[in-house]
């Protein structure tokens, strides 16, 4: 997969609301999926939805005991995220951010 991608996936772990509710949640501490289940008022299908969407972008991790699973922010992951997003938000100067060896605003002579 190419990193735009890969990039793409933390996004949109991050681009609906019952997720962000998820990481608020798990913001202080490990929480079994039932208790997650209770807190959000979801289905657990739509639970497990929202939790393959966060363990894949690495921000999430689960951990199996008997039926249920454990969820906890992966501090790795989050901090990864944390970087993506300093690094596509941080401005470069235009012509720095151009492949070229010139501005496209410099005339040709």
């Amino acid at each position: 997969m190419s990193e735009h991608t890969e990039n793409a996936k933390v996004f949109k772990a991050f681009s609906d609301e019952n997720r962000l509710r998820i990481l608020e949640l798990l913001r202080s501490g490990e929480k079994c999926a039932c208790k997650l289940l209770d807190d959000l008022q979801i289905t657990q299908p739509t639970l497990s939805h929202h939790m393959r969407l966060l363990c894949e972008a690495g921000v999430v991790k689960g951990r199996r005991e008997g039926k249920w699973v454990h969820y906890s922010i992966d501090p790795a992951g989050a901090a990864d995220a944390v970087e993506l997003l300093r690094q596509q938000m941080t401005l470069l100067p235009f012509c720095e951010a151009e492949k070229d060896d010139r501005c496209c605003c410099e005339e040709e002579e």
